[in-house]
């Protein structure tokens, strides 16, 4: 996908890729100088979701992004496949991808004013097996939203952040739900990064 550079020259002998159509994450990847091929994982989300449920929701992000590498791994024989999952809670409520514009707002109207906790998760597999799974979190204070900020948002920002959970893109328009925001940059953006580089290296498939 990205361009070849010294760095990333270590993952043309295994393949490396990415279980997932997010172009947040397709960006960090690339920014970050790896190569990479993209492969979306087909799960059923919802249906792993549910039978978590009262688990925490760090280990929720994390058995969905072992979900998604396993999947794609299983397919991709001698490649490393990554994996990688969000979620986003609120007020002790858990909150999925919104399924409409309608929803996006209601979700908007829910977070306004409050503190939101986003966990990003990743994992590693190759030859269908997990390898390696990490998590960390992030907390951002959402500020007061008004109805006229939501309807111009969603106006310039939909169908873009559909696939977000939080319904925003931090290094976008996204950034002016905030007051405050702590926490990786890499992870609000929806993946680990650091971690997942620095599991790269130890396998062998970043030079380090």
């Amino acid at each position: 996908m990205s361009g070849m550079d010294p760095v990333a020259a270590s993952l043309a002998g295994t393949g490396f890729v990415l279980a997932s159509a997010s172009a947040s994450r397709r960006a960090m990847l690339a920014g970050a100088g790896l190569s990479f091929e993209v492969d979306p994982a087909r799960i059923d989300e919802r249906a792993l979701e549910a039978e978590m449920a009262g688990a925490d929701p760090a280990e929720i992000a994390q058995a969905l992004a072992a979900s998604k590498a396993a999947a794609v791994s299983a397919r991709r024989p001698g490649a490393w496949v990554l994996g990688s999952d969000s979620l986003v809670e609120v007020a002790e409520r858990r909150f999925d991808k919104p399924a409409s514009r309608e929803e996006a707002a209601e979700h908007l109207r829910f977070f306004s004013g409050k503190a939101m906790t986003l966990h990003s998760a990743a994992a590693l597999a190759r030859d269908g097996r997990i390898e390696w799974v990490a998590s960390d979190f992030a907390r951002l204070v959402v500020r007061e939203l008004s109805e006229d900020f939501i309807a111009a948002y969603l106006a310039g920002e939909w169908p873009a952040v559909a696939g977000c959970v939080g319904v925003f893109r931090i290094e976008g328009p996204g950034a002016q739900m905030f007051e405050r925001v702590a926490g990786d940059q890499f992870t609000v953006q929806g993946m680990p990064l650091l971690p997942v580089l620095d599991a790269l290296r130890e396998r062998g498939v970043l030079i380090a």
